[in-house]
């Protein structure tokens, strides 16, 4: 497997610390609101990772936190808690919305056959590992208190900026958005590792300390829940290209400095998905969410598709018009695979050509694109017959996740169930009658909406045609 590597800044081949084990840690959601897909974009790029992983032959350990607690907009204390404006938003306490939103992203994550990962933790069930970190750090120099508050200080490291490539003058107050100035600090790069004085006095959720009741800064959260769970050593860490700076470059911080060694190898990164204004907010224009888009009739699967037809290194512009094409793209492909017969013998030597072919693309920095075209590829290959193209697509489709043979499930409200019964009642009364005309005017009806119904001894039934 060869993927771009943000720390080296080109693509490398994977080298894991054990053989055939990958150890993956990806950026969970905060849960104050559902999950917009440009969200849902970079999650789509780590399922699609892990399963590329397991079809190459690797064992993946994955694990992924639940932001649920005080999640700042910017590293030091300043902005807005984010959990705490979902609550008064919503007029609920935090772990209520904490609960509900989590919940959205998982059926969002269904909807879109991101599989959930193996260890999935919520960053308030860790508080006595943050607790831990913290007092390593404090005792080997790394944090100083300040202001009642915990910092990591920066200027202890060497290279600060290791990922990122920056200059410690290039990161000055005002330069970014989101960073202020914070007079607790005694370097403008130091980041807070534990709140005790916080201008959010009202925050619900607090712990006890050595260092006083308060709760653990952004950073400390996924480097406590990623050491606690996958040991001192990670083989790839994911999350979008906002992540960088400051998250993914404080949790090497703070980190490295914990384990006295380097942690991680391989950074990988989704880039955004923009809409024509720039980049995909909940702040501004139409809030994009999967729910909306299927209220606008659209399959969630043929974004995924949008998706996967993109590098996901690349910046991805939505458009309604580009969706359009993608839904139509799709459901002619998906049309395609399940009219292939399931008949014949299995052709080894096209199957294993084929399969060698998309292990190559996959295992070359996820080459989705390249993928898909080689469906198109095996479906118009009159040499490969029917039954070794089924099971192409379906050995594809385990990274996919595209349901390219899965028929089209009919969902029976109970609505439809009351007329379908009114109907045969109908009919059955027009038969006593001997009225076979109007009888068979209303088996018509019934056959016109794919509803066909059949006399049997124990009386009409029905099946709805899919």
């Amino acid at each position: 497997m060869k993927l771009y590597n943000t720390m080296s800044r080109k693509v490398e081949e994977l080298v894991t610390r054990e053989k055939d084990v990958v150890r993956l840690y990806t950026c969970g959601p905060t849960v104050y609101h559902y999950a917009h897909i440009g969200n849902l974009r970079t999650y789509i790029t780590e399922d699609v990772l892990e399963k590329s992983l397991k079809y190459l032959g690797y064992n993946v350990k994955r694990v992924m936190n639940i932001t649920d607690v005080g999640h700042l907009t910017s590293d030091s204390d300043s902005g807005e808690d984010k959990m705490l404006k979902g609550a008064k938003r919503e007029h609920k306490t935090v772990l209520e919305i904490a609960d509900m939103y989590t919940e959205a992203f998982k059926n969002d994550c269904d909807k879109l056959n991101i599989r959930w990962p193996d260890v999935v933790s919520k960053a308030t069930d860790n508080i006595d590992m943050y607790i831990k970190i913290i007092s390593n750090l404090l005792n080997k120099g790394y944090a100083y208190k300040s202001g009642g508050n915990i910092y990591f200080d920066t200027s202890k490291l060497d290279d600060y900026y290791v990922l990122t490539n920056h200059k410690i003058d290039e990161m000055v107050v005002g330069v970014r958005e989101g960073v202020e100035e914070d007079s607790n600090k005694k370097n403008q790069a130091d980041f807070v590792l534990w709140f005790t004085k916080s201008k959010f006095q009202d925050q619900e959720l607090k712990w006890d300390s050595p260092w006083g009741l308060g709760y653990p800064g952004w950073h400390i959260e996924c480097s406590g829940i990623a050491i606690k769970n996958l040991g001192e050593y990670l083989d790839i860490h994911c999350g979008g290209v906002d992540n960088i700076f400051p998250h993914h470059t404080n949790e090497i911080a703070q980190s490295e400095a914990y384990l006295g060694h380097e942690w991680c190898k391989f950074w990988l990164h989704g880039e955004h998905l923009n809409d024509k204004s720039g980049k995909m907010s909940k702040s501004k224009g139409e809030f994009l969410t999967v729910s909306l888009l299927e209220s606008k009739g659209y399959n969630p699967l043929a974004y995924r598709y949008m998706c996967l037809k993109s590098y996901y290194h690349n910046v991805l512009t939505f458009d309604y018009a580009i969706l359009d094409g993608c839904q139509n793209e799709y459901d002619k492909l998906k049309n395609r695979c399940l009219n292939l017969s399931n008949n014949g013998d299995l052709d080894r030597k096209k199957f294993d050509y084929y399969n060698n072919k998309f292990k190559e693309y996959i295992s070359d920095d996820l080459n989705m694109a390249m993928s898909i075209s080689l469906l198109y590829d095996i479906l118009k290959d009159n040499s490969v017959n029917d039954k070794t193209k089924r099971e192409l697509i379906s050995s594809f489709d385990k990274v996919l996740s595209l349901d390219l043979l899965k028929e089209k499930e009919t969902v029976i409200d109970n609505e439809l169930v009351s007329y379908i019964d009114m109907m045969i009642e109908k009919r059955n009364k027009y038969k006593e009658e001997k009225n076979y005309v109007e009888a068979d005017k209303v088996r018509n009806e019934l056959l016109d909406k794919g509803i066909i119904i059949k006399d049997t001894r124990e009386g009409t039934i029905y099946e709805i045609k899919r």
